[in-house]
């Protein structure tokens, strides 16, 4: 059962990530509610095949269309659509499929090193270090979030105000619920996460008319030679260690991973100018970061039940829903669900290569789906999922409210995923911040303890960069 879980999980998300228009974290948000009847075991082989395979599908529509699936496939596109043009489309596809798999599984296995590392340091943590480590994670958010810095954080703001409704955690005392019985609970993530990911999606495609592309048919020799693939492992290793190390950093996500592995390789190639041309090494670089992040985003999430990227705070709220809090605990208390977490990440890596090379010649039929069809079945399994949350109306009024909101946040181009992101750390920074301060009295104790000072330091710093980068630009000029 456990094994066909995760079968369908990564065919799902091989499909689902490689359609345009339907991004990974979208998948996994509107996919989520069918795990809600299953046991948390089986929940996760399901969701991290889903998780693991959706981020290797962005690169199929990157390659064969010039549109990424995924936002980690965008540097993907650069060269990988001029190799397809060039009658190299299934070379491409095996060079992303073979440097996802590594990427993966050197993120699987920095994963099962760290985490229990950081799980032991986690648990001398405190109220004041915990309360550092969350005003860290949500400040990496705003620094790391594609454009304005500013903007990110006003979405991170509406985030936080949103986790003070309902009850309070310390009083009890009802906040924000403007009489209404449906909010005394406080707002749930899962239908945020569905409305801001998954409706909201469905309304921009509507409103855009659906995308136009043309599709690279010819997928001939899938196997590149030997000699062109030997060259690229120490390209492979490079890109992996830093989408892992860079997946670990809460909120970073892996667009900036996959940024910097390029980046890195284009600056130590002998000659640079060729990348953006259609060359192996645009491909495998971007993309054995983008799938070691996946690893990599978890050691947070497991270990301080902060977001490693958007995708891991959907599965934050999956985690929730079955009963369990993710956090240094899991690794004293629930070592089982911990080895479970490792077995289905590893099956799902293994699976997406099976069915990477067994249907890549038919990928390309996967992007004919009629958009229209599509997007109305996105749409029901948001309702759907949303209401099978609590069997609640209200449920589905907050998605259908939060679809709107995340339409309109798109529209003046501020980013959603903060929102969440805040909806989720609010109520963890909100108690031990609370915590602190009825033990101590005071301010202080937050930058008199060492780890509680750095991370705050570094934070404040992050948040000030831009403007001290801007201020000595202009003086130098």
């Amino acid at each position: 059962m456990a094994l066909s879980l995760s079968v369908l999980g990564v065919l799902l998300g091989i499909i689902l990530g490689a359609l345009p228009g339907v991004s990974s974290t979208m998948s996994l948000a509107v996919l989520l509610p069918i795990s809600f009847s299953m046991s948390p075991a089986h929940a996760m082989m399901f969701l991290l095949g889903i998780f693991s395979a959706s981020v290797y599908g962005g690169s199929i529509s990157a390659i064969l269309i010039n549109i990424p699936g995924t936002p980690g496939a965008i540097i993907t596109q650069m060269d990988g659509y001029p190799m397809a043009r060039n009658g190299r489309a299934g070379e491409a596809l095996t060079y992303a499929l073979f440097a996802s798999t590594f990427g993966g599984v050197l993120g699987w296995m920095m994963l099962v090193v760290c985490a229990p590392l950081v799980a032991d340091a986690a648990l001398h943590f405190q109220s004041p270090e915990y309360a550092a480590v969350t005003f860290f994670g949500l400040t990496m958010l705003a620094y790391a979030t594609p454009g304005s810095t500013f903007k990110a954080l006003v979405a991170g703001v509406f985030g936080l105000l949103l986790a003070t409704v309902g009850l309070d955690g310390i009083t009890d005392v009802a906040r924000f619920n403007f009489g209404s019985d449906g909010l005394l609970a406080g707002i749930s993530i899962i239908p945020v996460a569905v409305g801001i990911f998954g409706l909201a999606e469905v309304l921009r495609n509507i409103e855009s008319g659906g995308l136009k592309f043309e599709v690279i048919r010819r997928i001939e020799r899938l196997i590149p030679p030997w000699k062109e693939m030997r060259p690229l492992w120490p390209m492979a290793v490079r890109g992996s260690i830093i989408g892992a190390l860079v997946g670990a950093i809460p909120a970073a996500g892996s667009a900036i991973g996959v940024t910097v592995a390029y980046a890195q390789e284009k600056r130590m190639s002998k000659s640079p100018e060729r990348y953006g041309t259609g060359i192996p090494e645009g491909v495998v670089a971007p993309e054995s970061s983008n799938n070691a992040c996946v690893g990599g985003a978890l050691i947070p999430m497991m270990t301080l039940g902060i977001p490693g990227d958007s995708m891991t705070a959907v599965l934050i709220g999956a985690l929730l829903i079955h009963g369990l809090r993710p956090g240094p605990a899991l690794f004293t208390d629930r070592l089982d669900f911990v080895a479970i977490v490792y077995v289905a990440l590893l099956f799902a890596i293994l699976l997406t290569l099976v069915f990477g090379l067994i249907g890549v010649r038919y990928i390309a039929s996967i992007l004919h789906a009629p958009k229209n069809v599509l997007m109305t079945g996105i749409a029901i399994l948001c309702v759907v999922g949303s209401y099978a949350v609590r069997n609640s109306v209200f449920d589905v009024v907050v998605m259908i409210t939060f679809g709107a909101i995340g339409w309109l946040m798109h529209r003046v181009e501020i980013p959603a995923a903060p929102v969440v992101f805040g909806l989720i750390l609010g109520p963890l920074l909100e108690e031990n911040v609370r915590r602190a301060l009825i033990v101590n009295g005071d301010w202080s104790i937050f930058f008199t303890r060492p780890i509680s000072a750095t991370l705050i330091g570094i934070a404040v710093l992050a948040l000030l960069y831009p403007a001290i980068r801007d201020l000595l630009s202009r003086r130098k000029s």
